[in-house]
């Protein structure tokens, strides 16, 4: 190593190493490096050489940093639309993966003044609540927890959705097919539970939606609550000027009230 010190800058001598720990499988996808304090011990180099390193090996692809949380090694991502409404079954099968999904809970609940809200329902009206792990070639890689008004779907918990998908029996069975949606995404640390059905080590980062999917009449038909891994997936959009700005404002949704409360 002293040969390559002399011969190379130093944050190159520290990104080949680690470069070539991942390629001898030391270092595998999502595992996080040392930090810099123990990065520059092990170096025995300065914080400016390593973060130089890390940054490097970040502009290639290798490595993700995400501030506060850690420097992880980069593992496969999908590329997921913002400006499609499609189901996570079908998007993903255009990557060719297979997606099922873990039923933690399939129910009907009542209606709070949130989800009356969300849902445009009155108070204490019948929902169905559908709580779901997905998996991705058998990997957890999402969490949904889907909201819709019984009455547009009656019966709808009599399928088995752990193998089906929900936007298909809703276009199929009951001719309610989802036209369009309002989005919110956000990034946020994982809570313990999150986590635990993700198989995620924490601290982890994962990336949260609140959705409200609506018919062509303009009818909601489901609201939903998701984390993604944030390892995972990453998001991609067409983007074209727009020819005057005050001719659309987007619209937050409220921040949801505790899952546990309203099921």
């Amino acid at each position: 190593m002293n040969e390559d010190r002399q011969a190379k800058p130093l944050y190159q001598v520290v990104a080949e190493s680690i470069l070539q720990q991942v390629a001898d499988g030391q270092l595998n996808a999502n595992d996080r490096l040392p930090s810099e304090h123990e990065l520059c011990r092990i170096y025995s180099v300065g914080r400016n050489t390593v973060r130089r390193a890390i940054s490097e090996l970040a502009k290639d692809g290798v490595l993700n940093t995400i501030p506060g949380v850690g420097t992880f090694v980069s593992g496969d991502r999908f590329d997921k639309t913002a400006q499609y409404l499609f189901g996570l079954t079908h998007e993903m099968r255009l990557h060719g993966k297979q997606v099922t999904s873990r039923v933690i809970e399939a129910r009907l609940i009542s209606a709070d003044p949130f989800l009356a809200r969300r849902l445009q329902v009155q108070l204490g009206a019948e929902v169905v609540f559908l709580y779901r792990v997905r998996l991705m070639d058998g990997v957890p890689t999402a969490i949904e927890r889907s909201y819709l008004p019984h009455d547009l779907c009656p019966g709808i918990l009599e399928y088995d959705f752990s193998t089906v998908s929900l936007y298909e029996v809703l276009s199929k069975v009951y001719d309610k097919s989802p036209d369009h949606a309002e989005q919110v995404i956000e990034a946020n640390l994982a809570t313990d539970e999150v986590a635990r059905l993700l198989e995620l080590e924490q601290p982890a980062v994962v990336l949260v939606f609140h959705r409200e999917t609506r018919l062509s009449s303009g009818q909601v038909v489901e609201y939903v609550d998701s984390e993604l891994r944030g390892d995972r997936f990453r998001f991609y959009a067409d983007l074209r000027v727009q020819s005057r700005s005050d001719e659309f404002a987007f619209r937050r949704l409220p921040v949801p009230m505790d899952t546990e409360a309203r099921a």
